[in-house]
Formats: structure tokens, C-alpha cells, sequence
């Protein structure tokens, strides 16, 4: 059992939702990067999305982007982002963690490449934004060989044709975009939003988590209430970016994650 599915199948039996924060690898620094995930998992971190830096992103807000730029002009590389994963799992061992970046920087390094040295890293599993259930059959089959969940993206946009090449795909989980448009947008209906991802849940057979427009720990306790994982990112990005040394990072990060797990772990369920 991968520790996706132990997560979820241990939080479907607790009756709660799984808090996973987004931080950008190498950002506010590459020293703190490590430290960082370590803070995030003690603050109540059930899962861990860490952002594979490229330069030109497509679903990426303006604080996400940015803090790729950063990332990059301090010499970010794809090997160096598993290596900090690799670093973490030497003390952690149980929260799993989810690279999610762009197609390019793989295929620049070689996707099988790829796959065995996130494997031998510790990742548990890898959404490519730009990657397709229509065109990512080969990548999501190496992943998987690897004991790697490939993760796609659904949109509110996203179609039954759609929908069924992702349920018979993907695994882990799927990530419901909550708006259309990008990362840090705050312009979600989310009552269409949570309609829509009970519909999903239902369809799919895999735990759906929502992310995009999710920034205080009241939005957290709305979505946590429907849906099987809520995804913060640029609220979390954003502070970090306003940090002078890593330590400070650190202490803002746990404040804000303690929020955020409180807000999930204090959500009474609606849905089974």
C-alpha cells in the first residue's frame, strides 16, 4: 500500500479531510528548504506538495511564479529538489510527499531517469500540470511501476470523457481545480465548486483534493467538509516570500499550517 492510500484510507476511517500546504523547492532558500517540510509535517501536515521550480508555468499565480523565479536564480535543478526529498525522508518516513511541476524539466532529465531516481528519493507522487490523461499513458505506467502515483488535474471544465481517462489512470488521488483560472485567485463559487466535487467522488472511486483559491483556514473548513484533501499554496507562498532568515520561515510556516490543521481536524464531515 502506497502512503497515499494509507493516508487516506487511515483519514476516511478518522472522518476527516487531509490539509496538504504547497511550498516552491529552494524558496525563501535553499537551506530552508528541508527545514521547511520538517516544520509543515510537525505542524499538522497530513501530505506535502513541493513545487518542482520552472520557468514557465502555466497554471502558476504571480506568487507562485515568482517564488519559482527565485528558486531558479539560486540554482534550483530537478536532482537537487530529490535530494531535499531524499534528506527528509532520512526522519520522515510516513508523510507522503507530491513533486508537482511541469512536463519539461522531466523529459530534460529523461522520464524513466526520472521516475527511478523519484522512487529512490521517496516521492509518493507527481502531478505534471501540462501532462495530459490523453498523452501521459507511458509516464503514468513508469511512475507506477515505481510505486509512484501519477496525479492529474481535473477542471470544472473537465468533461466525462475526461473524467474517465483520469479514473482509469490516475491513482493516489485527483486534483480538483476549483476555479478556472489560476493559482492565488480567490474567485471561486464554491457551492458550484463542492457540488461538483461530490459528483466526482462518486464518479471516480479515488479521493478527490481541491485546490486554487483556498487561503484561510474558514475556506479550509468548507471544502475540508466534501472533499478528501484541501490544497493551500500562494497564501502559504506568499508569507514565506515576506521572511528574512529561515528560522523566521519556519515560525510563520507552523503558525500558519497549526491554523489550517485545526480548521481540518475541527470540520464535521458531510459525506462518507
Amino acid at each position: 500500500m502506497s502512503r497515499l492510500t494509507e493516508l487516506f484510507t487511515q483519514l476516511q476511517d478518522a472522518g476527516r479531510a487531509a490539509l496538504v500546504p504547497f511550498m516552491t523547492a529552494g524558496d525563501p532558500s535553499l537551506t530552508a528548504t528541508v527545514p521547511l517540510m520538517h516544520a509543515l509535517a510537525a505542524a499538522g501536515a497530513d501530505a506535502i506538495e513541493l513545487g518542482m521550480p520552472f520557468s514557465d508555468p502555466m497554471a502558476d499565480g504571480p506568487s507562485i511564479q515568482r517564488a519559482s523565479e527565485r528558486a531558479l536564480a539560486r540554482g534550483v535543478k530537478l536532482r537537487m529538489v530529490l535530494g531535499w526529498v531524499r534528506e527528509f525522508r532520512m526522519t520522515n518516513r510516513h508523510t507522503p510527499i507530491i513533486l508537482m511541476g511541469y512536463l519539461n524539466p522531466v523529459e530534460a532529465m529523461g522520464v524513466i531517469s526520472f521516475a527511478e531516481a523519484a522512487a529512490a528519493a521517496g516521492v509518493d507522487g507527481v502531478i505534471l500540470v501540462d501532462l495530459t490523461p490523453e498523452e501521459g499513458c507511458g509516464e503514468a505506467t513508469l511512475l507506477q511501476q515505481r510505486g509512484i502515483d501519477p496525479i492529474f488535474l481535473l477542471a470544472p471544465t473537465s468533461g466525462p470523457e475526461r473524467v474517465a481517462r483520469v479514473r482509469s489512470m490516475g491513482s493516489g488521488f485527483v486534483y480538483y481545480v476549483s476555479l478556472r483560472g489560476i493559482t492565488g485567485a480567490t474567485s471561486a463559487d464554491w457551492v458550484e465548486v463542492l457540488q461538483r466535487v461530490r459528483d466526482l467522488r462518486r464518479q471516480l472511486g479515488l479521493p478527490v483534493a481541491v485546490g486554487f483559491g483556498i487561503r484561510d483556514a474558514a475556506t479550509v473548513a468548507r471544502v475540508a467538509a466534501e472533499a478528501d484533501a484541501v490544497v493551500v499554496g500562494s497564501a502559504l507562498v506568499e508569507q514565506l516570500a515576506e521572511c528574512a532568515t529561515d528560522q523566521e520561515a519556519i515560525q510563520v510556516a507552523t503558525r500558519f499550517v497549526q491554523a489550517l490543521a485545526e480548521a481540518v481536524r475541527t470540520t464535521e464531515r458531510v459525506c462518507a
